[in-house]
């Protein structure tokens, strides 16, 4: 039973370290693909507004 016991534990152990390595991975991969954007100028569209002029 002991052996049972200590078994769940290691597995339960594994499981949440691998959990919070995937979690890390994803953050990181955030943090690069984000990185990446800073090195282009600025994407958005320039919007020029043409009205006419108010008396």
């Amino acid at each position: 039973m002991k052996i049972v016991i200590v078994i769940l534990a290691l597995m339960t152990g594994m499981g949440a370290s691998i959990k919070k390595s995937a979690d890390e991975m994803e953050q990181v991969k955030k943090r690069i693909e984000l990185n990446e954007y800073k090195r282009y100028p600025n994407l958005l569209p320039e919007v020029e507004i043409v009205a006419p002029a108010l008396k």
